[in-house]
């Protein structure tokens, strides 16, 4: 499960001097001085009640019209480093509500993440700001073993159910850690140190099945494979020409699986494709492609 970091700091840092402290030395979490360093920081960003509110109160009085990049508002979080201004950190608030709050009656639940056990291919530090936090059944598996295509067996090895209590600071471990969340007892807030890294976005995260201990699906599809499949269902030749290629030896099996995806899209013959796609090299491609041979005979 998440390694608990015990950082006992009673002092506190403001929002700047804790982004400008990160700035100034990185977040590297294979790195313990610096993991320390990070967890330190967080801890007495914690330890302001009042930054946060704040934040929210100045950003709602001018009609949320901040352009620094501050400030980013989704159902859940809200941005508080400007994303992509640091190499390899940005910080981050997320909002977990209860089960009787009217937002997870209007959205459901899986809009906050609740009920998707998944994985993450990036690490990061998260402290419980307020309330009592989300509980999470964890668990920990190993991401060498996997290829990664739906319905895959994993070996899941089940730790324990916990919540990210207030104060608390946990340490997510990327490709390793994999959590199902549960909601907050009440309305309660987490701060998040999230690694960053050029390479990131072809590393998969992946979301489970617990029960049946099998791979569901991918989360972090990204904008390179909707773009091959944009540009194949524009008929192209030039960019089918380019999907083939990126099908038979691109170094990222997701990125293989979108292309041939895109070419079997525009085909009539759809199983000629994916019969070629099985025996493209990747242990993924193949498993998907079986899967989608087996759709058109059936």
């Amino acid at each position: 499960m998440p390694r608990v970091i015990e950082a006992v700091d009673a002092t506190t840092a403001s929002l700047p001097e804790c982004i400008d402290a990160l700035m100034s030395r990185g977040f590297e979490p294979t790195d313990e001085d610096s993991l320390q360093h990070a967890a330190g920081l967080l801890r007495r960003l914690g330890n302001d009640r009042t930054f946060l509110g704040d934040l929210l109160v100045a950003e709602l009085a001018q009609g949320l019209r901040s352009d620094d990049g501050m400030a980013s508002y989704g159902p859940q979080v809200v941005m508080l480093s400007p994303a992509g201004a640091a190499p390899d950190f940005f910080l981050r608030a997320n909002i977990w509500p209860s089960a009787d709050e009217h937002t997870m009656r209007a959205s459901g639940g899986e809009t906050f993440v609740y009920g998707v056990p998944h994985d993450h291919n990036f690490d990061f530090l998260t402290l419980g700001y307020f309330g009592p936090g989300y509980w999470s059944d964890y668990y920990e598996y190993d991401y060498a073993a996997v290829d990664g295509w739906r319905g895959e067996a994993v070996d899941l090895r089940f730790v324990e159910r916990t919540r990210l209590a207030e104060g608390k600071i946990m340490h997510y471990r990327a490709h390793r850690d994999i959590h199902a969340q549960l909601a907050a007892d009440a309305l309660s807030v987490s701060i998040n140190v999230v690694h960053t890294g050029a390479a990131q976005g072809w590393f998969d995260q992946y979301r489970f099945d617990l029960d049946a201990k099998r791979i569901t699906g991918v989360l972090n599809n990204g904008a390179s494979e909707a773009f091959v499949r944009i540009a194949v269902g524009l008929g192209s030749e030039e960019a089918k020409d380019l999907a083939l290629r990126f099908g038979q030896t691109h170094p990222s099996d997701r990125m293989r699986l979108a292309a041939w995806s895109a070419l079997a899209s525009v085909e009539a013959d759809r199983d000629s494709v994916w019969r070629t796609a099985e025996t493209c090299g990747s242990r993924l491609v193949a498993a998907e492609a079986r899967r989608e041979r087996g759709a058109i005979a059936a």
